[in-house]
């Protein structure tokens, strides 16, 4: 991460972008706008920021489109931004990598409150140096990669977080609140059916043919990692 953190807003409101440039610059962040989910796209794949503050309803291509996009090759934080209240709007957007989202209206230090909190959570982040490696899976955290019988496999980083927490202790049960916890932050506040669709993807990802590894369901309780 650059000394000051570079936040790209990605909002089709200028209003927006004024009121979250003015707290982002008073709390010395710089920052980038884009005002479609095409041109959101783009700058963030060509300018690489530290974290993306991204609205779900934008012209040109909606911001789910754009995370879903961008979760194929980047790991960057992404904080979505959405006027709707319905619950499923956060759960998809959880579910493609979002790492938090915000509620329209909200004020502006609640968001930038928000994005000190991510970008903590993203530096507190295993370093480079963790990788775990079974018979036939590679768990590397260096580049959020992930190796299933020797095929490259994509993963979201939440996805490769999620497995990597169970896999760092095999046998050990750990609750879906324990996962939200660990993965999301402590104080993230979303449903824990998340956590089972992470599970359910990252099991038809990484799983084959007599594998001597698997992900159990402990019923009324969570999920282990277990080696045979």
């Amino acid at each position: 991460m650059s000394v000051a953190p570079n936040i790209l807003i990605c909002d089709d409101d200028p209003v927006v972008h004024e009121s979250l440039g003015l707290y982002l610059d008073n709390d010395n962040f710089t920052h980038i706008d884009a005002y479609d989910g095409r041109e959101s796209l783009e700058m963030a794949q060509a300018s690489k920021p530290d974290l993306i503050l991204l609205d779900v309803m934008m012209p040109e291509m909606s911001g789910l489109d754009v995370c879903r996009e961008l979760r194929k090759t980047m790991a960057t934080p992404i904080i979505m931004l959405t006027a709707k209240g319905e619950e499923i709007d956060k759960i998809v957007g959880l579910e493609l990598g979002a790492d938090d989202y915000i509620v329209k209206p909200f004020s502006p230090r609640e968001v930038i409150a928000r994005v000190k909190a991510v970008l903590r959570r993203f530096g507190d982040a295993p370093k480079p140096s963790s990788v775990l490696t079974f018979d036939g899976l590679e768990i590397n955290l260096n580049n959020y990669a992930v190796k299933s019988n020797g095929e490259g496999v994509p993963c979201t980083p939440k996805e490769v977080e999620i497995l990597y927490l169970l896999a760092s202790h095999p046998g050990q049960v750990f609750g879906r609140e324990q996962i939200l916890e660990s993965v999301w932050g402590v104080d993230y506040n979303g449903d824990s059916r998340t956590v089972d669709t992470h599970i359910k993807r990252i099991r038809q990802k990484i799983t084959y043919d007599n594998a001597p590894w698997s992900i159990q369901t402990i019923y009324g309780i969570g999920y282990k990692f277990e080696v045979s």
